[in-house]
C-alpha cells in the first residue's frame, strides 16, 4: 500500500489578509509596508491588531490543509496572532535576503521552493497575474494563488473559494 498523498499547504499572509487595512490609506504613521520592517514593530504597538477576527482561527483550523505562516511577521505571528486566533504554533517560511527586483511578488519563488511540489494555497493581498503565471510554469503540483482585498481581509467568500479548491485538488 502506498503512502497517502501529503495534505495541501495553506500559506497565510497577515497584513491585508488577517489584518484588514480598511482603506488603502488606513495604515497609520509608523506602520511599515516593507518586507523586513514589519517584523520589527513592537507587537503591542501594531495599530490595526484589533481588526483581527478571532473567528478566522476556527475556519482556518477546519480547512483540510497544513497551515504555514508566509508573512513578514515571521515568528511573531506565532507569538501574537496564533493566540488571538486560537491556533497552535505554525511553521514559518524563512525568507532569504534578496535585493532582486522583479515583477514577481518577493514571496513567490520562496513559497514554490518551500512547497517542494506539494499542492498549496497561497492567501495574500499582493498576488499578481505574473505570480500566477510563474507558479503555473515552475510548480509541479496544483496551486491556488488567492488574492484577498486588503481593505476587507479574509471574507466568507475567500474561505468558500479556498475550501472548494481544496475539495477539487483532492
Amino acid at each position: 500500500m502506498s503512502d497517502p498523498a501529503p495534505r495541501p499547504l495553506l500559506f497565510l499572509d497577515v497584513d491585508g489578509t488577517l489584518i484588514p487595512f480598511g482603506t488603502p490609506t488606513a495604515a497609520g504613521p509608523g506602520m511599515s509596508h516593507g518586507r523586513r520592517e514589519a517584523s520589527v514593530l513592537p507587537v503591542d504597538a501594531h495599530p490595526l491588531l484589533h481588526k483581527v477576527n478571532p473567528k478566522h482561527g476556527r475556519r482556518l483550523k477546519a480547512v483540510s490543509c497544513d497551515l504555514v505562516w508566509a508573512t513578514t511577521w515571521m515568528s511573531d505571528a506565532n507569538d501574537v496572532l496564533a493566540p488571538l486566533l486560537g491556533l497552535p504554533a505554525l511553521p514559518v517560511v524563512d525568507w532569504p535576503d534578496s535585493d532582486e527586483v522583479s515583477v514577481l511578488n518577493w514571496k513567490t519563488r520562496g513559497l514554490v521552493e518551500w512547497a517542494q511540489g506539494r499542492p498549496f494555497v497561497w492567501v495574500d493581498d499582493e498576488i499578481s497575474h505574473a505570480d500566477q503565471q510563474w507558479v503555473s510554469t515552475h510548480h509541479h503540483g496544483p496551486a491556488l494563488l488567492h488574492r484577498v482585498d486588503p481593505r476587507r481581509g479574509l471574507t466568507e467568500h475567500d474561505f468558500t473559494v479556498i475550501e472548494r479548491w481544496l475539495m477539487q485538488a483532492r
